[in-house]
């Protein structure tokens, strides 16, 4: 019997990119939350705006969903994303 081992490294490398810059504080950022659409999302996004908003000054919270929990956001999310100053994505069960 023979054991056979394979390299899941991608031999190509990945996409180059620069991290966004860190923000300092959340005062008056608009903060985005993308949910994966699973029902545990719901209340913990609804508590987290609560949250940004009242306890770390966000200026406003958007929360959208995917379509689909096991496939990446659609375009339109990620093209809004990219107007927000901060963005979590989440999961849950």
């Amino acid at each position: 019997m023979s054991i056979k081992v394979f390299d899941p490294t991608y031999a190509s490398g990945g996409a180059v990119f620069e991290l966004a810059p860190r923000v300092t504080d959340l005062v008056g950022k608009t903060v985005g939350l993308i949910s994966n659409g699973k029902r545990g999302t719901v209340q913990f996004f609804s508590a987290m705006e609560q949250q940004l908003l009242r306890d770390f000054g966000a200026g406003q919270v958007i929360i959208r969903t995917k379509a689909n929990y096991s496939a990446p956001m659609e375009p339109e999310i990620l093209a809004e994303a990219s107007t927000w100053d901060v963005a979590f994505a989440g999961i849950g069960d």
